[in-house]
């Protein structure tokens, strides 16, 4: 009865994250976009994010409830002092994503995406910040706040599994993107930088 009853719980966990990650796909499809834009015009590009967060965290919530409630087996329990360690780099890797928007806004406008690939519309690139060090830093923080988490159970470890590879097919469709939009020069910038392991020793410059 136990088996049947984690087996269950599982896939009802497993079935709200692929609702949400086709929810999340949705929203960040072109598509999607392009009708946001017919419906919101010019005020879409402001409005994107902070709506594609929102839906984000709502459509979360179900699945951490779940979870909650059909944790399944513990796998490991991490012991003082190294679980607050643990949570400490968690709470860093948090702080990444508000600095990956911050230093490159343009990446995320709506009618930047939409437009013929190396347009003025489509913009130059423009490599500051936390980008000099790392090309997806949205994947790295994603993946250091998943894997530090200081206790591990069955569902969680499958759905870790399964964000850890959504999140990493997720970083190389985006780049497809980028790669149109900015062509060679973004090629160049791929050579230079990691996609997740920042590497400190050398940023990479924009070339004038």
């Amino acid at each position: 009865m136990e088996v049947v009853e984690l087996v269950l719980s599982l896939i009802i966990v497993v079935l709200s994250l692929v609702a949400f990650a086709a929810i999340h796909s949705f929203m960040a499809s072109l598509a999607f976009k392009r009708h946001l834009m017919k419906v919101l015009g010019p005020s879409a590009d402001r409005l994107f994010m902070p709506l594609f967060s929102l839906i984000a965290v709502l459509t979360l919530l179900p699945l951490a409830y779940l979870l909650f409630k059909y944790p399944g087996p513990f796998l490991y329990i991490v012991p003082s002092p190294w679980r607050w360690v643990m949570v400490g780099g968690q709470l860093i890797a948090a702080g990444v994503a508000p600095l990956a928007l911050l230093h490159a806004p343009h990446r995320f406008r709506i009618r930047a995406q939409l437009s013929v690939p190396q347009s003025a519309e489509a913009g130059r690139l423009d490599i500051r910040g936390i980008y000099r060090w790392v090309r997806d830093p949205f994947l790295l923080s994603g993946l250091v706040m998943i894997w530090l988490t200081p206790f591990m159970t069955v569902n969680l470890l499958i759905i870790y599994l399964l964000a850890t590879i959504y999140l990493y097919l997720g970083s190389l469709h985006w780049e497809t993107r980028l790669v149109a939009q900015f062509g060679d020069e973004y090629r160049e910038y791929q050579k230079q930088v990691r996609r997740i392991i920042p590497r400190f020793d050398t940023g990479y410059q924009n070339k004038k």
